[in-house]
Parts: C-alpha cells; sequence; structure tokens
C-alpha cells in the first residue's frame, strides 16, 4: 500500500489528490483546490499556493508526489503564470523530503483509458469508476490531479522515475 499525492498545478486553481491502496484496488482519502484571487500581486499568489500544498503535504503525509509535466498550446502569458505555480508546487513537495514523479499527459492519460488521446470528460469518467465515487470529482483541476496520482499508483513504481531532488535535479 502507498498514499500519493496528485498535484495539477495552476496560478488560478491547484488541484490535489491523496490516494491510498494498490492501483488495483485505490481509494481517495482527500481532495481540494488551492485557489488564488486573480487581483493580487504574483508574489502572493504563489505564496499561497507554496502554503496551502505545504499544509496538504503535512497534514496527510503522503509516502510519494506525481505532478504533470508542461504541455502546452495556449498562449504564453498561461504557460508562464502555469510554470510559476509549478514551481512553488515543487518547492513545497522538495521542501517536504518527498519524491517528486512526473508523467506527461499521453502517459496520464493512457493509464486510465488505454489510449493518450482520450479527452477530459473520459478522463473524468474513468477516474469517478476506478475511485468508486458516486459523483465526477470537480472543479477539472481535482479530477486531473486524482488521474495523474493514480497514473503513479498503476506505474508500480514508487522510486526511480524522474525524481527530483530538493535543487530540481534528477538522481
Amino acid at each position: 500500500m502507498s498514499k500519493v499525492l496528485g498535484v495539477d498545478p495552476g496560478m488560478h486553481e491547484t488541484g490535489w489528490a491523496v490516494l491510498d491502496g494498490a492501483a488495483a484496488s485505490p481509494r481517495l482519502l482527500a481532495s481540494g483546490c488551492i485557489r488564488t484571487l486573480p487581483g493580487r500581486p504574483l508574489p502572493e499568489r504563489l505564496k499561497d499556493i507554496h502554503a496551502g500544498l505545504g499544509a496538504v503535504l503535512a497534514e496527510h503525509a503522503p509516502d510519494a508526489c506525481a505532478m504533470e509535466e508542461m504541455f502546452f498550446t495556449t498562449i504564453a502569458n498561461t504557460v508562464r503564470a502555469t510554470l510559476q505555480a509549478r514551481g512553488v508546487a515543487l518547492l513545497a513537495v522538495a521542501q517536504s523530503g518527498r519524491e517528486v514523479h512526473e508523467y506527461n499527459p499521453k502517459t496520464v492519460k493512457l493509464a486510465l483509458t488505454g489510449s493518450g488521446r482520450a479527452e477530459k470528460a473520459q478522463m473524468q469518467t474513468m477516474v469517478q469508476k476506478a475511485l468508486g465515487l458516486a459523483e465526477k470529482l470537480r472543479p477539472n483541476d481535482v479530477a486531473d490531479a486524482a488521474a495523474i496520482a493514480l497514473c503513479h499508483l498503476r506505474s508500480g513504481r514508487m522510486k526511480g522515475l524522474h525524481v527530483l531532488d530538493a535543487w530540481g535535479g534528477r538522481r
């Protein structure tokens, strides 16, 4: 058994989900969304993401953390904001002493649906079924975080896949 924190970083919403169990029988322990207000200064928003994720890590003490690698086809401002949010998420995890495992979106989709081209609705349905939930997780960022955690559980590896040390270097 293992406890995995999945994180879907974003500047406005950073989704997170904590799963426990084996790949065949995972269960959702907790989930949520760290929200920041668009009108606040960037440093304050990053501080909120860092503090929120730090609190999640302290409360749930996961064995590992899984985060989606960045892949964008959108505008530069969205890319920049998401990368900054991802940076503070990586920092919070590194400060907690936990490993970070990264998965690209295609790998996450493949692990849950069998297709690397699955649509968002199909992914949400598969997360709902895999976790035996009565309803789909909302907002989308929370469902995405759960999908990333499920991907990690299904990878069968708790160590060794794109592990980042506290300074962002691969080991």
